[in-house]
């Protein structure tokens, strides 16, 4: 690519912003110190918030030029896209979010893959850090396999086309041809969003040499939320679309309802004086038991170690993500 900044394509930067008070400032300010040559402006989408989310995105707003404001009435993630890709004017569209920190050549990566791969969206790897022993829990957790499956926007891999990548760098021709995101999908949208993508005509590809740094949830409850969501709206993508099912997807709901009938087959061969049923109700759950150990003590080990607090959490952690995940998709909501 050449060096003048005539030559590259205008990008812009979007973000929802709901509740991101925390590290709102830290993740613009990661955007607006990008290396790259061309022209780059942000649009943040913020919606209805518990904290001074709308100020301190106002404020940044005041003090440069390049970042702009949009209302996200409703406060949910693909109507603040949806609502920011329409104020954008970039050929590129980079979706950032406000709990994500990029690097500094994250842009400039970016857009040279987009380049040379010929995709409409590419994508990285979502790299989980901690600033709290929790926190280092859950980001442990969510680069492991046990914990997330194998997908390489968690665990790495070799660059190359993918069903879905993280956030996501896109061409705006292909973000038209499939009418941005669908407003129905209040989570997993960029997974649907990429199944549209590849659908139409368009690859996605993932790289290994993009890596967003992302902040987990800071408490039990936000994780078991946040999880259950992910669960939830995993199940109704299947149902939409019953071809992407794949057993990575169905091996938390399979967990959670052979723990949960195991105990009570368990506790059934207890009560009835039935030591066979109790034995073979009790295997499930215990054996999940000795699987969450071993791999948190497996990944408490890995370089670099946890603290003896982030290690002793860790297995809890695992349990709540899986348990969280497999009870949203295996839940009938009306």
């Amino acid at each position: 690519m050449s060096a003048n900044p005539t030559t590259f394509p205008r990008v812009s930067v979007i973000m929802p912003a709901i509740n991101e008070e925390r590290h709102l400032q830290h993740s613009i300010d990661r955007i607006l110190k990008q290396n790259y040559p061309g022209a780059l402006e942000v649009i943040v989408s913020v919606g209805p918030s518990r904290d001074r989310t709308a100020a301190v995105a106002a404020e940044i707003a005041a003090r440069d030029g390049r970042v702009r404001v949009v209302d996200n009435p409703s406060g949910k993630t693909p109507s603040g896209l949806n609502a920011a890709i329409q104020a954008a004017s970039g050929e590129v569209i980079v979706r950032v979010d406000g709990h994500a920190m990029i690097p500094n050549d994250y842009v400039a990566v970016a857009v040279e893959t987009l380049r040379t791969s010929g995709a409409d969206n590419v994508g990285g790897i979502m790299n989980a850090e901690g600033t709290t022993d929790f926190e280092h829990a859950v980001a442990r957790a969510m680069t492991s396999r046990f914990g997330v499956g194998g997908a390489a926007f968690h665990v790495g891999g070799l660059a190359g086309p993918a069903l879905t990548v993280y956030l996501g760098c896109f061409r705006r021709e292909a973000l038209d041809r499939v009418g941005g995101y669908d407003i129905t999908m209040e989570r997993a949208q960029d997974w649907e969003m990429n199944l549209r993508i590849r659908q139409t005509g368009g690859t996605v590809w993932f790289t290994p040499d993009l890596k967003v740094t992302y902040r987990p949830r800071p408490s039990l409850g936000a994780l078991a939320r946040q999880y259950h969501d992910y669960g939830h709206w995993r199940r109704e993508l299947a149902n939409r679309h019953p071809k992407t099912v794949s057993l990575r997807y169905l091996a938390a709901p399979i967990a959670v309802a052979g723990v949960l009938v195991g105990t009570a087959l368990g506790l059934l061969g207890v009560i009835l004086g039935v030591p066979w049923l109790a034995v073979l109700g009790f295997a499930a759950p215990v054996g999940y038991l000795m699987l969450d150990l071993l791999a948190s003590i497996v990944a408490a080990l890995t370089k670099p170690r946890l603290t003896f607090r982030a290690a002793l959490v860790l297995p809890v952690v695992y349990a709540v993500m899986h348990a969280a995940w497999g009870w949203g998709f295996l839940r009938v909501r009306k």
